[in-house]
């Protein structure tokens, strides 16, 4: 039966400012809870801006510490039960109601894997207290606001992103986009590397390249060796046309989000802007890119 009609029930979030950052209710009506979350030193977050690999590395994750001695998880618990979204409450197909913290809490695995899209300002202290090993995982601007513009489209808990342009110019000012400016989030978690040593930042860009290459420099962070065995099945079951077609990863359990509208796994590609931008766009946001990137440590590449 399809859920189509359903999706419609739901009234679109409205953004607010939220400390400083754009908002909606789905992510800060529990923040009470999310802020007391009481982290544990073995736990691993997963931090990203948004449609930047975040299902991709949490999934890598789950079968690195979990595919061979809990391999039943992969076919029975969707990804976003298996790592809880720690600031969001998502309804589900059956109508229940998965909020974040309640999830993560109730985790019986060890180490516990935790996702949150939060700015580096927003992550819980006990997670910091703990000395937790956090994975950041970071996309191009452009490729980053081309697949955030589709997912809007199709997330009925989040503004209607209008058209292209218009959202384009919003993306690029940060201030009314959900999580705020990408700058922003993708800069201060790169300061944070330099105090903190239990950080380890990736790049959507490099997985692209070479997945294996990027899964064994997470390893060696997160003091794993698998088989050989292990990274062949991992390697399978990471690649993104089976993640695409696998319904415990593509969020099709998810009743608020409208697939017919965007899929939530859409290309997984490095580039795709160049289907977007027009060259005046291009042209626009380089020059804004160059005034905003003033860290030149900090380098990204749209194209591979």
């Amino acid at each position: 039966m399809s859920v189509g009609p359903k999706k419609m029930e739901f009234s679109r979030g409205e953004l607010f400012d939220f400390h400083g950052v754009a908002m909606v209710e789905q992510f800060t009506k529990n923040w009470e809870k999310v802020q007391d979350f009481q982290a544990r030193p073995d736990d691993i977050l997963i931090a990203t801006y948004p449609k930047a690999g975040t299902t991709w590395v949490s999934l890598i994750l789950d079968l690195l510490h979990f595919g061979q001695t809990a391999p039943e998880r992969q076919t029975s618990i969707p990804i976003h039960l298996r790592v809880p979204f720690l600031e969001s409450t998502l309804l589900s197909k059956d109508g229940g109601l998965n909020v974040g913290t309640d999830v993560a809490e109730n985790l019986t695995t060890s180490p516990r894997l935790i996702k949150t899209h939060c700015p580096v300002q927003f992550v819980p202290k006990s997670f910091w207290e703990q000395n937790c090993k956090i994975v950041y995982m970071a996309r191009n601007a452009k490729d980053s606001m081309v697949s955030f513009f589709h997912f809007e489209r199709m997330t009925m808990t989040q503004p209607d992103p209008g058209d292209w342009n218009s959202y384009f110019h919003r993306f690029m000012e940060g201030k009314i986009v959900v999580f705020g400016s990408w700058y922003d989030h993708v800069n201060n978690w790169w300061k944070k590397t330099q105090t903190y040593s239990e950080l380890h930042y990736m790049f959507y860009e490099d997985m692209i390249e070479d997945t294996g290459r990027e899964i064994d420099k997470l390893c060696s962070f997160l003091g794993l060796t698998p088989s050989a065995k292990e990274k062949k099945q991992i390697m399978y079951g990471v690649q993104f046309d089976n993640m695409k077609k696998n319904d415990m990863t593509n969020y099709s359990t998810v009743i608020t989000m409208d697939l017919n509208i965007s899929p939530f796994m859409r290309k997984g590609k490095v580039g795709d802007w160049k289907n977007h931008f027009t060259v005046a766009q291009n042209e626009e946001f380089v020059e804004d890119y160059k005034k905003k990137m003033k860290d030149h440590t900090l380098q990204f590449r749209t194209e591979i």
